[in-house]
């Protein structure tokens, strides 16, 4: 229905609805349409059918005053229909327009606030029927056209609306989406609306309410919005005070991470590749990053509010004005209760026990520290957003450069700086693990120190700045453990620049390498901290880094944690396996140190299990034991070498190819083209540096035909080279597809990707007489090898 419509009179809105009910005569059709208990059900079809009544104005007044009384609708069908009527354009009177959303907002602002104290699970009409109501008579449509009137409107009519009246408007629509189940959909799927919400961010009194409804729609949009659509994004950006900009982090943080599940890991690599496939240029995701990249000083304000320290921050100029700033932070209570902890803490501290009249005096301490408190977590929240964002671009195409600039505007010596005081001034409860695309719940001061972990990770991995994570006295030792080893110097370290690294008596690694020695055994900040300290050991393996690390009872402390702390968890327990990987790779030194604590066979058994528990979690510490034996064999002419591989536990274990069998047969047996993911995939690459090496030494044969006795006393012949050879079939699509990477491949063995690729195109060879080829070993009875893997 067009505006015109709802100005007929009742008669033709009457004969509307009965039109809409079907063929009978006006009068009956008048009959039935005056029954009170039809309108709902009239406009529930006229909503979803197009056909009949879709808003409140096109029913008549008595009529909805009549079921107001029967159906306890607290008068809101007649505020939404005097709304409609004093916002026409030829009537349209604003102020008295306010008046009325007055009146409508406590109605549907408590049901707000039950839901958010409640947890609200799902927006149900039996809950919450007051912004139900308003909604089914067409009070969100309304507040959408209001707001957006003056865009439609000639310039010389335009008239300029209250920041009350857009603030009102706002909240009401806001807090009918979180009650309302499929509010935030519609408004999503208006695209003028949702860029012409952006152009109200420009007013700092509308600015929380206008970006706490965007972050809602854009959450449940299906097509990302493109950044460079907003209009004057660059001045919009300019604008906003640091508080804002920490605010518009969390929009932000929705349109540059990609919508696509595809990206979890635990999604397959055949629906990955499919999914690229279809996709031909760079996502909107990622042309969104680059429209924030080329924002001037937009990333140096960021490293500027992700290292600032609280006293630095702008005092609010009172207390209510903060608190209306807090409310728009309470997405769910666990805000508050994080707030009033931290409140009630710091009253604890100053005295353990008090009188009935000291509890008076101590309240009022409270209230006058709870300033300081929110101060402190508006704070750590605004880092949450703004680690986040750059995190996310660290980990996108332009990470070069994303990197040289945090290194210009000194990210990580003023994170380093604050470690102590904000991210890490103390140990927080434990918490469930999340994976990365997952709904955190999580505590702030917990959120801060995952991405405050994650993004430490992004920006170590194979990247020569992650020197900046050390400080000056900490470059030099690793300078003079190069030199003591008679090994050249790391390059990227002689290289960089010490204007930029930490400063204060310790890095920001050493000081995460604290903390991590004294987290709780089964605490899940285990998980992070380990994949950001094996980040920095990433890459081509250095002698001096290990070296650095094992100084500081890394490798003993990963030990304990494996063997004597009776650590259950599944993530933390990989992460120190690939971090025990990248610390003893190829390193005797490191190897000597694991038989000196190791030294009982039930320690050593006890490690062992752990590894066999679970494959898909140790293969890369399997892996790097391979690797690293191979290497040392090498170098049998040094005695300390040999010394430690005939005394080493480990590496005795290892030498015996029974062992080594064991486990190329099980790392094929648990994964399939089907299962593979990002996580598991490492299984199949392990497999591959078994048999490369084995072909080094002209040993292949031997492994595949023991590969083919295996099926044989399993009696299942064919099973387990049928699936090899479609795995390495993946392995060629997958990997030597242009846009792959294959430094990884490289840096993580030391063996060239070219001896990859041909020791692969050697197993798939088709000549069934070849030697090397899989299908020379398998029988043509139980032959299956070109069976088609790929997903539509």
């Amino acid at each position: 229905m067009g505006r015109a419509d709802g100005l007929r009179p009742q008669l033709s809105v009457v004969r509307e609805m009965a039109a809409a009910a079907g063929p009978p005569e006006l009068s009956s059709a008048v009959s039935r349409c005056v029954r009170p208990h039809n309108i709902v059900p009239r406009l529930q079809q006229g909503r979803y059918t197009g056909h009949g009544p879709t808003r409140v104005s096109q029913i008549p007044d008595s009529l909805l005053r009549e079921r107001d009384k029967i159906a306890k609708w607290n008068g809101i069908p007649h505020l939404v229909q005097k709304l409609y009527e004093n916002s026409q354009p030829n009537n349209d009177d604003l102020l008295l327009c306010q008046g009325i959303l007055k009146e409508i907002a406590p109605l549907l602002s408590m049901e707000a606030m039950a839901f958010v104290t409640e947890d609200g699970k799902g927006a149900q009409e039996s809950k919450f029927p007051n912004t139900h109501i308003f909604d089914l008579f067409g009070g969100v449509d309304l507040l959408v056209e209001i707001l957006m009137r003056p865009t439609l409107a000639p310039q010389k009519k335009k008239q300029k609306m209250s920041e009350d009246l857009i603030k009102d408007c706002l909240s009401i629509l806001y807090n009918t989406c979180i009650c309302t189940d499929g509010v935030t959909k519609r408004l999503s799927e208006r695209n003028d609306f949702v860029l012409f919400l952006f152009t109200l961010m420009t007013n700092k009194k509308t600015f929380l309410q206008t970006a706490t409804l965007i972050e809602d729609i854009l959450g449940v949009k299906k097509e990302m919005i493109q950044l460079e659509d907003i209009p004057n994004l660059t001045n919009l950006v300019a604008s906003f005070d640091q508080q804002q900009l920490a605010n518009f982090c969390r929009i932000l943080s929705v349109t540059i991470s990609e919508l696509d599940t595809g990206n979890d890991d635990k999604h397959t690599l055949l629906a990955k590749n499919a999914q690229q496939k279809k996709v031909a240029g760079p996502s909107r995701a990622e042309i969104n990053q680059v429209t924030l990249l080329n924002i001037p000083g937009f990333i140096e304000r960021l490293c500027k509010l992700a290292t600032r320290k609280v006293s630095e921050t702008a005092g609010t100029s009172n207390f209510l004005q903060e608190l209306e700033e807090w409310y728009a932070w309470l997405d769910n209570a666990l805000v508050l209760n994080a707030l009033m902890h931290m409140a009630t803490e710091e009253t604890d501290q100053s005295s353990s026990t008090e009188s009935a009249d000291e509890s008076v005096l101590a309240a009022s301490q409270l209230r006058s520290r709870l300033p300081q408190s929110m101060k402190i977590m508006h704070e750590i929240m605004y880092k949450v957003e703004v680690l986040y964002v750059l995190c996310v671009l660290l980990m996108g195409r332009q990470r070069n450069q994303v990197h040289k600039m945090l290194a210009e505007f000194c990210l990580i010596p003023g994170l380093n700086n604050l470690f102590d005081k904000l991210i890490w001034r103390k140990h927080s409860t434990n918490h469930v693990l999340h994976g990365q695309n997952q709904i955190c719940d999580c505590s702030p001061e917990i959120s801060l120190k995952i991405q405050f972990l994650r993004l430490l990770q992004s920006f170590s991995d194979h990247h020569e700045n992650k020197y900046l994570l050390l400080n000056s006295q900490e470059l030099n030792e690793l300078s003079v453990i190069s030199l003591r080893a008679n090994i050249p110097e790391v390059e990227a370290v002689v290289n960089t620049d010490r204007s930029l690294v930490c400063d204060g008596k310790k890095g920001l690694l050493t000081r995460l390498l604290q903390v991590m020695k004294k987290e709780p055994v089964e605490s899940s900040f285990r998980f992070w901290q380990a994949r950001a300290v094996e980040s920095f050991l990433r890459g081509v393996t250095s002698y001096a880094d290990q070296m650095f690390l094992l100084k500081r009872g890394l490798l003993e402390h990963i030990l304990f944690c494996i063997i004597d702390s009776e650590c259950k968890s599944r993530d933390v327990l990989q992460s120190y396996f690939d971090l025990l990987g990248e610390l003893m790779k190829f390193n005797i030194d490191a190897f000597r140190r694991f038989n000196k604590y190791v030294n009982t066979e039930e320690k050593f058994q006890i490690f062992l299990n752990q590894i066999n528990s679970s494959l898909v979690d140790s293969n890369m510490l399997v892996r790097c034991i391979v690797l690293s034996l191979d290497r040392f064999e090498s170098q049998t002419d040094a005695v300390k070498v040999t010394e430690v591989i005939s005394q080493c536990c480990l590496l005795s274990y290892m030498s015996h190819v029974e062992n080594r069998l064991s486990f190329l047969f099980r790392l094929i047996n648990i994964i399939q083209v089907q299962t593979l993911t990002q996580e598991n995939v490492s299984c199949l690459n392990t497999s591959l540096v078994i048999l490369m090496l084995a072909r080094r030494k002209g040993k292949l044969p031997f492994y595949l035909n023991a590969l083919r006795g295996k099926e044989l006393s399993e009696k299942y012949p064919g099973f387990l080279l049928n699936n090899f050879h479609n795995l390495l079939r993946f392995w060629q699509e997958h990997y030597l597809n242009k846009d792959k990477d294959s430094t990884c491949l490289e840096n993580s063995s030391c063996i060239h990707f070219s001896y990859w690729k041909e020791t692969v195109s050697l197993l798939l060879h088709p000549d069934q007489t070849a030697p090397c080829a899989i299908i020379s070993y398998i029988d043509k009875a139980y032959m299956s090898v070109d069976k088609d893997f790929s997903e539509d």
